[in-house]
C-alpha cells in the first residue's frame, strides 16, 4: 500500500479537530488503518487506548481519561465518582472512568483507561445528561443533581459517607435546587432513603 501524504494529511486533520481519532472513524472516510500505524511509527500520532490515537503534541487535560473513555464507548455516560470529580463535589480522586451505559448494550473491550461499567436503564440512563467538549471530544456527564441521587442508588458501591458528602456540597453551594434533587431522586427511585438527609439539611 503505497503512502498518500494527502490520506495522511486527512488523518491528522481529523485528530486536531477531534482531539482523539478512532479507527472506527478512520474507516467511515474510506481510509485503511494501518495508515494510523504508519503514523504512529512516524511519530505523527500516539496510540491511547484500543484504535484510538491523538496528536503528540496534543494538549493534555485532568479530564484526559473521560475524552478517551467516552471515545472508546460513544453511548457511554460519565457517572457516580467520575461524574462527582469532574463537577469538582466532594474529595474522591477515582482511579477508573465511571461510565454507565444501558442494560443492553455490549460491555467494551478497553485495557485503558480502566474503566468501571454501571449499568442503567431507563430515565435513569437517559435523564439528567449534560454535554461537554473535553479536548474536542463531546462528553456526556450526568449533571450535579443526577450524580448525588446515583450516589443514593449506588451508595453500596461508592459508600453511603460519599453520598452525604455529595448531598451537603451541592445544597450548601447551591450546586443545584432541592426541586431538582427531588426530580431525580424519584427517577432513580431512592426518595424515602434520600428524604431524611435532606429534610435535615435544609
Amino acid at each position: 500500500m503505497a503512502h498518500s501524504k494527502g490520506t495522511a494529511e486527512q488523518i491528522l486533520n481529523l485528530a486536531h479537530r477531534a482531539g482523539v481519532v478512532s479507527a472506527r472513524e478512520v474507516r467511515k472516510l474510506g481510509i485503511h488503518p494501518e495508515y494510523l500505524r504508519r503514523l504512529c511509527a512516524a511519530g505523527r500520532l500516539v496510540r491511547v487506548g484500543r484504535a484510538l490515537y491523538m496528536l503528540p503534541d496534543a494538549d493534555v487535560t485532568a479530564q484526559h481519561d473521560l475524552a478517551v473513555a467516552v471515545k472508546a464507548v460513544p453511548r457511554g455516560v460519565v457517572c457516580l465518582l467520575s461524574a462527582l470529580s469532574f463537577h469538582n463535589i466532594g474529595m474522591q480522586v477515582p482511579h477508573e472512568v465511571w461510565l454507565a451505559i444501558g442494560r443492553r448494550s455490549a460491555a467494551p473491550r478497553v485495557k485503558w483507561p480502566q474503566m468501571r461499567i454501571m449499568r442503567f436503564s431507563g430515565k435513569a440512563l437517559m435523564e439528567g445528561i449534560e454535554k461537554h467538549t473535553i479536548e474536542r471530544v463531546p462528553v456526556s456527564i450526568y449533571n450535579a443533581a443526577k450524580t448525588v441521587a446515583d450516589c443514593f442508588k449506588y451508595r453500596n458501591k461508592v459508600g453511603l459517607d460519599v453520598a452525604l458528602e455529595a448531598l451537603r456540597e451541592v445544597m450548601r453551594e447551591r450546586r443545584c435546587t432541592i426541586e431538582e434533587l427531588w426530580r431525580y431522586a424519584k427517577v432513580c427511585r431512592v426518595t424515602n432513603v434520600m428524604r431524611p438527609y435532606m429534610e435535615a439539611l435544609v
